[in-house]
């Protein structure tokens, strides 16, 4: 029988495990970091091709720049904490304490934003900018 100061050992399933989250989590944040570089260069692109269309030369990639730099720095907020995450873990595992289930605010957290910023795209997406300097 165990006895209370005999800590138990972490099996290699529960390392194997922590392995696949940390990657999890890292696709997770280069997925977002490679979709905020697109979003940030495509309202430059929609500039060009409006002055390539002989359209006026209006500034309308401000917001997709300041959306697309947001996604970039959550992809990397979300690498930081994975890492963090994965060496605290790794470091519980090794002493042999009983690693409770984590919280799931930093699950929770990174769909919200990412909800909040679609919606942002999306109520801006119909915005033109030449209406707004034609009617004055």
């Amino acid at each position: 029988m165990d006895t209370p100061t005999e800590k138990e050992k972490a099996s290699l399933s529960d390392y194997l495990a922590a392995e696949r989250t940390v990657l999890a989590w890292i696709r997770t944040g280069l997925a977002l970091m490679g979709f905020g570089f697109v979003v940030a260069r495509f309202g430059l692109f929609l500039a060009e091709f409006q002055l390539a269309q002989g359209g006026s030369a209006v500034q309308t990639h401000r917001f997709s720049l300041w959306s697309g730099t947001a996604l970039i720095a959550t992809g990397i907020a979300v690498n930081i904490y994975s890492a963090w995450s994965h060496v605290q873990l790794v470091a519980e595992l090794n002493r042999g304490q009983l690693t409770l289930p984590r919280s799931p605010k930093a699950a929770a957290v990174v769909p919200l934003f990412l909800a909040l910023v679609g919606l942002g795209m999306a109520i801006l997406s119909d915005f033109d900018p030449r209406v707004m300097t034609e009617s004055k």
